[in-house]
């Protein structure tokens, strides 16, 4: 891509970047679906609104993609030549967001997973830790759950 591009189509191109239903998220969702498990799309109530939730296992799955959220790859080490003052900064608070994203998930009782665009050409291997990661398709009954709080935000305490 040049440089040389105005600003009106550099912005439009920006604005075609999906941040839901991109490619390695449709694969992955396809995989995981393949494989027995069930779950709900971008759950806005939850920290870093997740790419695939698993409300009855309290876990989640974040598809990433190698540059925008800087895997340690060839593709997320690559960082932009032109407007480095912009782009820099705004690659680095993705990466704090996203671990701040991690840590609230975690202390409200859920586990996350991160899968990245670069590790899903391996298809068997992406399976593996989606198993290992969900443990047994089926229903989860009450009893196999991890205790948790219930906090709901919207309900004033009966205390």
């Amino acid at each position: 891509m040049k440089a040389t591009r105005k600003k009106k189509s550099r912005s439009e191109i920006m604005q075609a970047i999906r941040h839901k239903d991109t490619k390695p998220e449709m694969a992955v969702r396809r995989l995981t679906h393949s494989l027995g498990y069930r779950y709900r799309l971008h759950r806005r109530t939850l920290p870093g609104t997740p790419d695939l939730v698993f409300p009855s296992r309290r876990k989640v799955v974040f598809v990433h993609g190698c540059f925008w959220h800087q895997h340690d790859c060839k593709h997320g080490a690559h960082l932009p030549k032109s407007n480095r003052e912009y782009w820099l900064p705004k690659l680095a608070r993705n990466r704090e967001r996203d671990a701040e994203h991690q840590a609230q998930l975690e202390a409200l009782g859920w586990e996350a997973l991160v899968l990245w665009e670069c590790e899903l050409g391996d298809a068997k291997r992406t399976a593996r830790r989606l198993r290992k990661f969900l443990g047994p398709t089926g229903p989860v009954r009450r009893r196999d759950r991890k205790a948790r709080p219930r906090i709901r935000p919207d309900c004033p305490s009966s205390d």
